[in-house]
């Protein structure tokens, strides 16, 4: 579909067993521990316009199963066994088919982001070129690909250091019909992605911003056909708001916002409130059919506002009516889009990313939550309908800010009544009762022990039952400061914990 932002295309590699082997590849990098080797590949991400840059990578760590289906942990004696340093040799002799590990050995992923453009000057111009020369490397190479279809630009948030815009051809719409984009209540448009208002609206020269997504997905199918069929391009990770998540652009910082502002409701453009208006008559009460006026602006806080504040009006009727329609916008979205692309990439996992949002997460309303269409306040499950809906399509979950503790976000914001560990508690819990598979990433960067401890916690939860774990995990990010000695020290402590290894608490 349409070029907006790059499909990030990540090159893998799943290590050879036994862990001593390795691949012959010169850009492999290797972290060494006891005798055993972690490989780590290059992930290639292509953006699809803009010109080239290098970017610092993410580090990609993926659960030992290729179909990312759960684990089940073995009984012993002594009780469920989870996470403890495996004898791999023994366990490949023994009853291997009796249960699966959930040590995350042998597929640690170091991914290096490249921004290649894809020339995207005309409607359905894709020029495939240089993404087919990176491809066949990486198949030289014996390495593997997820690619990530997403459909934003990049450049304005948090750790963006570059800037590429939406194809030109979409942009020079915008110019003479700005209501293609999300728009706040002071009329400021976001051009960081398309609004969902136009998802079946034919403004996009003839098509709907569904049809330009397809479109998109199936030329990069079928130009890649091969890859597919050889199991090179082993998962799509499909975009669906700004940076690629599943989100309003609620908290846009190029619009003033700054942590921990409650954000803003972004369906001010005519598409959204001709939506709205439907939704309102539908009900029988056309006067519903407006945007709270009182749910303050970016940076206010919850008992600022007569929407947010303890007993405000996101309880009333009018409330309910409006957040409900409002998530479910959002989750319309998802399901029509994931719908295409199962349709493009028949054969292939998907997996879709929804952003952790857990400031405000204490306080009843979870305004940050509401305004970026989690429907989530105190009396109900907003991340349920979503986990829902990716099951409808066999999707994955990809969540973020799995090393965040609440203590520290209490001692360095506490007015801002963050739960991050609240929140990704609910969010995985949501998943796994759903039965989809669930991934993960930092939101931030981590170098302490204290945040890996945490990642480690939550992708192998040690008390559950069912043995339910993350299905892969990615490390933001490869830097400089990474590779210092003693905080290189500990991250080869984190990954030889993450694989199920022994590690010294010194």
């Amino acid at each position: 579909m349409a070029h907006f932002s790059s499909p990030q295309v990540s090159h893998t590699l799943r290590l050879p067993r036994p862990p001593g082997a390795c691949c012959k590849a010169t850009t492999m990098a290797s972290l060494s521990s006891s005798g055993k080797t972690a490989m780590a590949s290059l992930k290639l991400s292509q953006g699809l316009w803009g010109s080239p840059e290098l970017n610092l990578c993410p580090l990609r760590l993926l659960g030992s199963d290729p179909s990312r289906s759960f684990a089940v942990v073995r009984d012993s004696a002594e009780g469920t066994v989870v996470g403890e340093n495996v004898d791999h040799n023994k366990v490949e002799n023994s009853s291997l088919e009796k249960f699966e590990e959930r040590d995350f050995t042998g597929t640690p992923y170091v991914p290096v982001y490249v921004m290649l453009p894809v020339k995207a000057h005309s409607p359905q111009g894709y020029n495939w070129g240089g993404y087919k020369k990176l491809f066949q490397i990486v198949r030289d190479l014996n390495l593997k690909l997820q690619v990530v279809m997403s459909f934003h630009e990049c450049g304005g948030n948090v750790g963006d250091d570059v800037h590429i815009p939406l194809p030109h051809w979409v942009t020079e719409i915008g110019q003479k019909n700005p209501d293609i984009y999300f728009t706040n209540k002071e009329g400021k448009r976001n051009t960081e992605c398309l609004t969902w208002g136009i998802d079946k609206e034919r403004v996009l020269r003839g098509r709907t911003a569904v049809e330009v997504y397809f479109d998109y997905m199936r030329s990069f199918r079928v130009e890649f056909d091969e890859f597919f069929e050889e199991g090179i391009i082993s998962e799509i990770e499909v975009g669906l708001g700004p940076c690629g998540e599943l989100r309003y652009p609620s908290y846009p910082e190029q619009h003033g916002w700054k942590y921990p502002g409650i954000g803003e409701f972004q369906c001010y453009d005519r598409y959204l409130m001709k939506n709205l208006t439907q939704a309102a008559e539908a009900r029988g009460h056309t006067f519903w059919a407006r945007v709270p006026d009182n749910a303050g602006s970016y940076n206010s806080q919850p008992h600022e506002t007569g929407f947010f504040r303890d007993g405000g009006d996101y309880d009333s009727y009018y409330g309910r009516f409006f957040l409900n329609w409002y998530s479910r916008v959002l989750i319309d979205h998802g399901d029509r889009v994931l719908a295409l692309a199962n349709l493009a990439f028949e054969g292939t996992r998907i997996a879709t990313k929804v952003s952790g949002i857990h400031w405000w997460y204490k306080t009843a309303s979870h305004p940050a939550e509401l305004t970026a269409g989690f429907y989530n306040s105190c009396n109900r499950d907003g991340y349920a309908p979503i986990s829902a809906m990716l099951k409808k399509h066999e999707a994955a979950l990809n969540f973020t800010c799995v090393e965040m503790r609440t203590l520290d976000q209490h001692e360095g914001f506490p007015e801002a009544l963050a739960d991050p560990e609240g929140l990704v508690w609910q969010v995985l819990n949501a998943a796994w009762d759903a039965n989809i598979p669930v991934a993960s990433e930092n939101a931030l960067t981590c170098f302490d022990r204290e945040g890996y401890n945490k990642i480690l916690e939550n992708a192998k939860p040690w008390n559950d039952p069912d043995g339910r774990h993350l299905s892969a995990f990615t490390y933001l990010r490869l830097s400089p400061v990474l590779i210092e000695r003693h905080n290189l020290t500990e991250f080869e402590r984190f990954v030889k914990r993450m694989h199920g290894e022994a590690a010294s608490d010194v």
